[in-house]
């Protein structure tokens, strides 16, 4: 099952279905772009007021990086001493913002992935799509597609030996907006929106990572460190959503527990490192375990069909990752999973965290590939369907014939991108 061709063949499977599914031209024709419908089948030009969801597109944009570096054959390698190291020299490679370190792809001779070029693409039509302007209400949305921009212009600089000026446009402007959002109220943390009445772990988590990875390590301590004060749940060891501000000051602590909280959180503390910070991380690893994955499993028949006719297949999804349902909750297990893989091979860590965070992520992609489904859409074209949970067939979710979402099929294809980095070498 870990045999690194077969999930290679997995993820471009994945790659190429949302790509032909979802990718396209913006209103259908425009050259030199590039955006993704919010579901398919789509509307035949994408107009200007259908459905807008900037921050699927900034998570697009992270997957069309993760297939470039898998393309290539290498991920950039995050060794927590600096040491620069060759990735592709180690079967644990990540999908994480490289920082300095990291390959020179075109030091081989490589040639550009087709998915670097979206990428790009993908890039300069947000902003135009979103007004000509990379701002926008929610700082959570902003957070995410300035930390993609960053792996793209890492990724581009490589190859090209000239960085992207729309990403670092983007972390210009957005970095702004963050910093912006970092307030005093309550003591630190972000704003989730200009509405600013209301504080919360998607938008702080992100940001703090968004702020290590630029270089402001101390205010990206200071903003892990504000989660960690005022919304770490210790019984459960996981992070909490965020607090609501009353126009007469009172707050509100909003319990709810998501997967995706959890992700970022874990990302920033790693990118942080140190011993406190990695004893966090750690910590935060197992609580994953112990409270976001699926105990018995939940398969429904057709799927567990599946399973039982595919060696190596795990047949009950035990041990997967709890997903969030659809619209923005499809995309919810995947980030989490995005940084368990960075933990899955963070030398700083203990075998026994790297381990089980590595054990989550293969789990999942085993899950989800036991329950896709190859279809033909109305061009002739065949394409995968993935389940919107682990343990489910994509029929379950989506019958032949029902609009398929792009967040949900997003979600897949970094999970099995994950499951290529982490099984890369057997």
């Amino acid at each position: 099952m870990e045999q690194t061709a077969e999930w290679t063949e997995r993820a471009q499977t994945a790659a190429d279905s949302v790509n032909a599914g979802f990718g396209r031209r913006l209103l259908g024709f425009v050259p030199g772009t590039w955006i993704g419908s919010v579901s398919r089948p789509a509307g035949r030009f994408g107009r200007p007021w259908d459905p807008w969801h900037y921050w699927w597109q900034a998570h697009y944009l992270d997957c069309l990086v993760d297939a470039a570096w898998r393309q290539l054959g290498t991920g950039p390698r995050n060794a927590p001493d600096g040491t620069p190291q060759r990735p592709g020299s180690d079967p644990a490679t990540l999908p994480g913002d490289p920082g300095p370190q990291g390959h020179d792809p075109a030091s081989d001779g490589l040639r550009e992935p087709r998915e670097l070029r979206l990428a790009r693409r993908l890039l300069r039509t947000v902003r135009i799509r979103n007004a000509f302007r990379f701002q926008n209400a929610f700082y959570d949305d902003m957070a995410w597609l300035v930390l993609a921009a960053g792996r793209a212009d890492f990724l581009t600089e490589r190859i090209r030996h000239r960085g992207l000026r729309a990403a670092r446009t983007a972390a210009r402007v957005l970095g702004a907006q963050l910093a912006s959002a970092h307030t005093d109220d309550l003591d630190g943390g972000l704003f989730w929106s200009t509405a600013r009445d209301f504080k919360n772990t998607p938008a702080t988590a992100p940001a703090a990572l968004f702020f290590a990875r630029s270089g402001e390590r101390e205010r990206a301590q200071r903003l892990v460190d504000w989660l960690g004060t005022r919304l770490f749940d210790p019984d459960l060891g996981l992070y909490l959503d965020g607090l609501r501000i009353a126009p007469d000051g009172s707050t509100t602590l909003v319990r709810d527990v998501w997967t995706y909280n959890q992700g970022p959180v874990l990302g920033a503390l790693l990118e942080l490192g140190g011993p406190e910070n990695l004893a966090r991380a750690e910590a935060l690893i197992a609580a994953v375990e112990r409270g976001l994955t699926l105990a018995d499993g939940t398969h429904d028949a057709a799927a567990a069909s599946r399973a039982e006719a595919t060696p190596g297949i795990v047949r009950t999804g035990a041990g997967a990752l709890r997903a969030n349902g659809d619209g923005d909750g499809g995309l919810f297990m995947g980030i989490l999973a995005r940084y368990l893989t960075v933990a899955a091979a963070h030398e700083g860590l203990s075998d026994e965290a790297r381990a089980t965070a590595r054990r989550l992520v293969v789990a999942t992609a085993e899950a989800l590939w036991a329950g896709a489904e190859r279809r033909t859409d109305t061009a002739g074209r065949e394409l995968v369907t993935f389940p919107m949970h682990p343990g489910q067939a994509a029929s379950a979710a989506y019958p032949p014939g029902a609009p398929v979402e792009l967040s949900t099929q997003l979600q897949a294809w970094m999970v099995l991108e994950f499951a290529d980095q982490l099984t890369r070498g057997g």
